[in-house]
């Protein structure tokens, strides 16, 4: 990033290779829909581009950018819901929460990576995404929290909540695959 910074465009191809991928896939579990991934994934780095003279040299990277993903993804949800743009994260993640439809049965249990991607795409945005950047991404609570403008322990009660969802959801597979072990 220090090379970026400084103007190196081959630095900025090494970046987006390396971290690209990952975004990507934070919005496509945010949303669903890889077209609007696509288009979020380039807004995201568009504002790492703009704010590359703000990176302080030797700060995390990743939590950087994915807390400027996070501030695009917000801004995403504001825009579906047409609301303003002060209305507070925690008022976006519960309306968020609340418009994910019912459980739907994975088609095909005997695939546990479907399953548990199916799983996890039942969740309400809000556990969904923390799930995504605790489990997936590696990040702590506490950087998650601050790039979503809430509480740490608001982002602990929504995993707690998913991890708890996600158990519940996917018991059956469990013990369908303890019951071949």
């Amino acid at each position: 990033m220090d090379a970026y910074a400084a103007g190196s465009l081959a630095a900025f191809d090494s970046l987006f290779a390396r971290l690209a991928p990952r975004v990507h896939a934070f919005f496509v579990r945010s949303f669903g829909d890889v077209a609007l991934a696509d288009d979020l994934l380039q807004v995201t780095f568009m504002k790492l581009h703009r704010a590359r003279a703000d990176y302080r040299s030797g700060s995390p990277l990743r939590s950087w950018l994915f807390s400027i993903a996070a501030r695009v993804r917000l801004d995403e949800l504001r825009r579906r819901r047409r609301l303003r743009e002060d209305v507070d994260a925690e008022t976006v993640e519960r309306m968020a929460d609340g418009e994910t439809g019912g459980p739907e049965v994975a088609s095909d249990r005997a695939d546990v990576a479907t399953a548990v991607r199916a799983a996890v795409g039942r969740l309400p945005e809000g556990q969904r995404v923390v799930v995504h950047l605790h489990r997936i991404e590696g990040l702590s609570f506490g950087d998650i929290a601050r790039m979503l403008g809430t509480t740490e322990a608001a982002v602990r009660q929504r995993a707690f909540r998913g991890y708890i969802a996600l158990r519940k959801d996917l018991a059956p597979l469990v013990a369908a695959r303890e019951g071949v072990a």
